[in-house]
């Protein structure tokens, strides 16, 4: 049987570590943030037969577009070219469409999108909103939930030390997408969003399996034992039951990962970091963090 909770300085460390570097990061370069957030637009295309060079595209696009700041990217996965560049109406949008048709009479649109700055804002506001909401529900279920093992910790501990693991795991890959913004241009927009409230959902899952077995060991074993060796245990039970949960959701993340659309990768790539993440808080700090917070004087 592992030591865990008598472990748990080096797995706070650890943590410490990530979430620090993560925290930096966040501050240091914030995050790129794509057109569903500042506003914009986003086109993506596919020229079939020709294959222009990039520098020919952007040359395209400021001369014959008359959109000199474009910012053309390609990915040769899809063997498509995505532009960002400021926002423009329909009517704006038709003509260049026609434009480009005539340049290249195999273009073809794959996407195209085109959202005001009031718009970007208030989706971001949105997501900050929902975010948000998804805390304090959480917090307050397992308050409720855990009201019946109030001793030797008050109930509305668990449910702060719940919401201290979903820090952990949100900033640990937030703070990769800030350092991919910042080397490798790689914008969030609101799959990011939706892959932190994911990740959210999953780590509180995992976190409620151990604490519920926790509960369920303090109310057959109250007395018989230490509240820190009870802890122990039940981590050591549930164990395998999140690891095994958790490791087929990776193997189906990692195929995604790499054989997937490559418009959802870096959503994956969160998804993927998030729920590792989720792994190791539920087991490795929710439980020890009970342990530290129990009153002086409580066996």
């Amino acid at each position: 049987m592992l030591n865990i909770v008598g472990r748990k300085k080096i797995w706070f460390t650890l943590s410490g570590i990530l979430v620090g570097v993560a925290l930096i990061a966040i501050a240091v370069f914030g995050f790129k943030q794509s057109a569903e957030f500042l506003g914009g637009t986003q086109w993506e295309f596919q020229v079939q037969g020709q294959n222009p060079s990039l520098p020919t595209v952007q040359s395209f696009f400021a001369t014959n577009l008359n959109i000199p700041g474009a910012e053309i990217s390609y990915d040769g996965t899809n063997r498509s070219f995505l532009a960002r560049f400021n926002t423009i109406d329909e009517a704006t949008h038709q003509k260049d469409l026609t434009i480009a048709a005539s340049e290249w009479p195999s273009f073809t649109e794959l996407s195209f999108s085109s959202i005001g700055p009031t718009v970007g804002a208030a989706l971001k506001q949105n997501a900050m909103i929902a975010i948000g909401l998804v805390l304090v529900g959480i917090s307050l279920y397992i308050a409720f939930a855990f009201r019946k093992a109030s001793r030797p910790i008050s109930s509305w501990k668990y449910g702060w030390i719940t919401l201290l693991t979903l820090f952990h795991d949100v900033s640990v890959p937030a703070g990769l997408l800030a350092i991919l913004g910042h080397f490798y241009k790689v914008e969030i927009d609101t799959n990011f969003i939706v892959a932190l409230l994911v990740v959210m959902g999953f780590s509180v899952h995992d976190t409620i399996v151990v604490f519920d077995r926790i509960r369920e060991n303090l109310l057959t074993h109250r007395g018989k034992a230490p509240f820190a060796t009870i802890v122990n245990d039940s981590v050591n039970q549930t164990m395998a039951r999140s690891v095994n949960t958790s490791l087929t959701l990776i193997l189906v993340l990692l195929a995604l990962y790499f054989v997937g659309p490559a418009d959802l990768r870096f959503f994956v790539l969160t998804l993927l970091v998030g729920v590792t993440t989720g792994i190791y808080s539920s087991i490795f700090i929710a439980s020890p963090a009970l342990v530290l917070l129990k009153p002086k004087g409580e066996a």
